[in-house]
């Protein structure tokens, strides 16, 4: 055997190795105890019953996860200051037009999206909402290490503040 096919055949056993090691690091977090929640585990127990049952529930519960969905983030949050905020954070609130970012958290760096329809920049008319919708985001979502940026029309930054 040559030096190029040991080296050739080396990197074909690394690949398999990999790829073993990899389609199995999914199943890791779960370990042995998640086969017994399994469909084909229920039907084994004669649980075919309970199953059906089951999976009409969890339609349920995915046609209001789908519809809480389609209801946009800065729709959620101008609900939450509609109910919970002061008047000068509705005020303030009316002119977001769109949140990005609100909605995946992991506590470690989360950065959140806030665009209005304020003109001017940093120097418009824009400045002292855009601290209250800061303000008001921080009481609609917590976050050990997060950052909301307000921004208007065109993109300019107005403010920013920790939620």
């Amino acid at each position: 055997m040559g030096m190029k096919t040991k080296i050739a055949l080396g990197a074909v056993v690394g690949i398999v190795v990999i790829g073993a090691v990899s389609a199995n690091a999914g199943d890791s977090d779960t370990g042995t105890a998640d086969k017994g929640t399994s469909a084909s585990a229920d039907r084994q127990s004669g649980g075919a019953k309970d199953a059906g049952a089951g999976a009409g529930a969890g339609k349920g519960k995915e046609k209001a996860e789908k519809a809480e969905k389609k209801v946009s983030q800065a729709e959620q949050f101008k609900a939450f200051v509609e109910e919970n905020g002061t008047a000068q954070e509705k005020d303030a609130v009316s002119h977001v037009t769109k949140v990005q970012g609100a909605d995946e958290q992991n506590d470690i760096l989360d950065t959140a999206d806030v665009y209005t329809d304020f003109t001017g920049g940093i120097m418009g008319e824009g400045t002292g909402p855009a601290k209250l919708i800061a303000s008001a985001f921080a009481d609609w979502k917590q976050s050990e290490n997060g950052l909301v940026t307000v921004y208007d029309a065109d993109g300019e930054l107005l403010g920013n503040g920790q939620f």
